[in-house]
């Protein structure tokens, strides 16, 4: 049986250093000016001493362009490809088609992996994106665990799922933040997510707490609770997922590192036998549990929620 491999989103070359030693196979890295809603910014040159560091450690570096591309930023694309293409980058996330455009004009030969968010929800588009050049669709996180089963079986390309941490509900363009304390006639400027961890909208009605930042793509809101399932991997694993997603935005390096080394075991008790993994699952649960910040509760996402058509 093919080893999942399990993908983090690192925050600094550092702290991927660290999550090598955890036990990550590959890593999601890229800076905001062509990628949405990163853990950390990296620069050409991080992105190049990543490379060097994973590779030295046999593991992959991803590099995420899924950015929308307006007229302003498409000229960029090629230059900024071109780099990623000689620094030897294993693959690069994308959700524009400009980004396909581009690598067929280029002449460049790196992995796309197909990510649309929230409308990945098919085999069938994520069979028709293969066919123009990716060779992975990364799953919408909206899926249930049959969804996300039937696509895997049907699908002629690899396939992504995020297993742990924060779902975007909502993106906006706009600078909604800036634009509300502009109404207010207060001057304040609105930090950047590698600064500011702790902004938040409340919501009384339903008790619950979003956290929310802007960056140079607009406004980003994200889903009350963290999404975790390190006790339910069972069908993933025996249908072949071939690719579980830690994302780390917005929580602490020290956090999502021992995530990471909790999955590591997960996986590696399962590859060994289920028992093994089915004897120890309900710990690791509860290790990460024992650690989650208090404003992130857990849930399973939408894996055990039933589809309404």
């Amino acid at each position: 049986m093919k080893k999942t491999e399990l993908l983090v989103t690192p925050q600094s070359v550092a702290h991927l250093e660290q999550l090598i030693e955890a036990g990550a196979d590959a890593f999601l890295v890229g800076e905001q000016q062509f990628g949405l809603r990163l853990a950390g910014e990296f620069t050409i040159d991080d992105i190049e001493l990543s490379v060097t560091l994973a590779h030295a450690a046999k593991k992959k570096v991803y590099v995420a362009m899924n950015a929308l591309y307006h007229n302003d930023r498409v000229d960029l694309l090629r230059p900024y490809m071109e780099k990623l293409a000689a620094i030897g980058v294993d693959g690069i996330t994308f959700g524009d088609p400009a980004v396909v455009m581009v690598k067929r004009e280029a002449g460049l030969d790196i992995p796309l992996h197909w990510n649309t968010e929230m409308t990945a929800t098919n085999w069938f588009t994520a069979n028709y994106w293969g066919k123009r050049g990716a060779n992975r669709a990364v799953l919408a996180r909206e899926l249930s665990m049959d969804e996300i089963i039937e696509i895997k079986e049907n699908a002629e390309v690899a396939v992504e799922v995020q297993v742990h941490g924060m779902t975007c509900m909502f993106q906006s363009k706009r600078s909604l933040l800036g634009n509300y304390f502009l109404y207010q006639d207060k001057a304040m400027e609105i930090e950047n997510r590698a600064n500011n961890k702790n902004m938040f909208l409340h919501d009384k009605e339903r008790h619950n707490t979003y956290p929310i930042f802007e960056d140079l793509n607009g406004t980003h809101i994200f889903s009350p609770n963290d999404m975790c399932i390190i006790d339910e991997l069972n069908d993933l694993l025996e249908a072949g997922i071939d690719s579980f997603k830690i994302d780390g935005v917005l929580q602490e390096t020290t956090y999502v590192t021992k995530v990471t080394k909790l999955y590591r075991r997960a996986i590696d008790a399962y590859m060994q036998s289920p028992e093994v993994y089915n004897n120890m699952k309900n710990d690791l649960l509860t290790e990460i549990e024992e650690m989650q910040p208090d404003l992130r509760p857990l849930d399973t996402g939408f894996f055990f929620k039933e589809t309404v058509y």
